[in-house]
């Protein structure tokens, strides 16, 4: 018995009496039915982070061979948890249906690319975004325009194509580019964020205390760039 079945099956013995006059295959289809479009779409999307990731390896490749210098740090990927996902439909009063979901939500599929300096974000752009087969669909540069907070990113929702068994079906992933002092101020203040039991005025300290703390990385990040440059011209002698 496969796992999805073993799950449906212990649903079904803790049903106490039976639902309607549903027999037990007939519920078992049911739940099946139901979220069977949700699983394949989600699907669709673990393909697409999967396309994503690999244009970006590609480049990692080709560019460890071109130079000393490779833009790429790492490379992270991820999938809206249901719980995420229907909280945000519900904020946005999102009906919750599948084709709401795609044409609403453009955030499901993430990947997340982590680079050595500012300048490398623009240039991975530029090599992402060339490519034949991607098309812009939204860029948010959070770096230029760092939130209230300090977040600094480059957000881009892209449509990749992926190639199925019968069809070649568009999908958007969002794609973020950021220094690893970005990534890594992002990180502890998402766990931060959620410290909802703390007193106001402590609350309103931290907040200017990681919004200086942005800052500074970003003031790093720049000192950081200015010295490989330097060093880059004093190589080029």
């Amino acid at each position: 018995m496969s796992i999805k079945n073993k799950i449906k099956t212990k649903v079904i013995d803790n049903i106490h009496p039976p639902v309607g006059l549903l027999g037990r295959e007939d519920f078992l289809d049911m739940i099946d039915k139901n979220t069977k479009p949700y699983r394949q779409l989600m699907s669709f999307y673990r393909c697409a982070v999967m396309e994503i990731e690999t244009k970006f390896r590609v480049l990692d490749e080709e560019l460890s061979l071109e130079s000393e210098h490779n833009p790429i740090e790492g490379i992270k990927s991820r999938i809206k948890s249901i719980d995420s996902l229907v909280r945000k439909m519900n904020k946005k009063g999102i009906p919750l249906d599948i084709t709401s979901i795609e044409q609403n939500i453009f955030d499901i599929a993430g990947v997340r690319v982590i680079c050595s300096f500012p300048e490398d974000i623009y240039f991975l752009e530029e090599c992402l975004l060339k490519q034949d087969d991607i098309r812009l669909i939204e860029r948010k540069d959070y770096i230029k325009n760092p939130k209230p907070g300090g977040y600094r990113s480059l957000h881009l929702i892209v449509e990749v194509p992926i190639f199925l068994q019968e069809e070649k079906r568009p999908m958007k992933v969002e794609v973020q580019l950021r220094t690893i002092a970005m990534d890594f101020w992002a990180s502890l203040e998402h766990k931060l964020r959620y410290k909802k039991d703390l007193d106001p005025v402590l609350l309103e300290e931290l907040k200017n205390e990681l919004l200086d703390c942005a800052n500074q990385s970003a003031a790093l990040d720049l000192r950081m760039e200015n010295v490989r440059k330097k060093i880059e011209k004093e190589v080029l002698k």
